[in-house]
């Protein structure tokens, strides 16, 4: 497409998007277990991840360090654009890091993985029953709820009341999956 200027180029990858976004969905669809083990902290890019965040907190002591990193990884997705996406379609931690974007959901995802990758057992994807997406986990007793398209985080009864006021209809990890959803 040389040539052509953006806005041009732009309207046309829009045209084939939409042509084919009934293919894409189809093809980008995951199973809840699919979508757990994105959560792994096993994962090779989160590996490496979390070793250069805590390269300066040697040796690393979740009691002592967690919080720290935790920060340091608030700053990187405070550094990430958010879209949201026309189709379905999911981003390796990789792709992330290379395009310096990701969806809520990917963030959130990447997000609960390095967590985990730093010892935490029981953070979690938390999706409401708006819709809305949260990144939770206790740490010396209190609930953290961070918001992964802006990074924010929210701490004790901001955390609870705003769950109280949108209750959680879905939560996962690697480690399972919970729905809260009437059957």
């Amino acid at each position: 497409m040389d040539g052509l200027d953006t806005e041009t180029k732009l309207k046309i990858y829009t045209l084939i998007v939409n042509r084919y976004k009934d293919f894409v969905n189809k093809n980008e669809e995951r199973s809840v277990s699919e979508i757990r083990q994105r959560v792994s902290p096993y994962d090779d890019y989160v590996k490496q991840f979390r070793d250069r965040l805590i390269e300066d907190l040697q040796p690393y002591n979740y009691d002592k360090h967690f919080f720290s990193a935790v920060q340091k990884i608030l700053v990187y997705v405070r550094n990430l654009k958010t879209f949201r996406n026309a189709v379905t379609f999911w981003m390796d931690f990789k792709d992330i890091a290379d395009v310096g974007a990701a969806s809520i959901m990917d963030k959130a995802i990447l997000m609960a993985a390095l967590f985990r990758a730093l010892d935490s057992k029981d953070v979690k994807v938390m999706v409401t029953k708006s819709g809305k997406t949260y990144v939770g986990f206790s740490w010396n007793g209190e609930l953290y709820l961070i918001l992964p398209d802006t990074g924010s985080m929210l701490t004790g009864s901001d955390a609870t009341n705003g769950l109280a006021e949108d209750p959680v209809s879905y939560a996962f990890s690697d480690l399972f999956y919970e729905s809260y959803e009437e059957e």
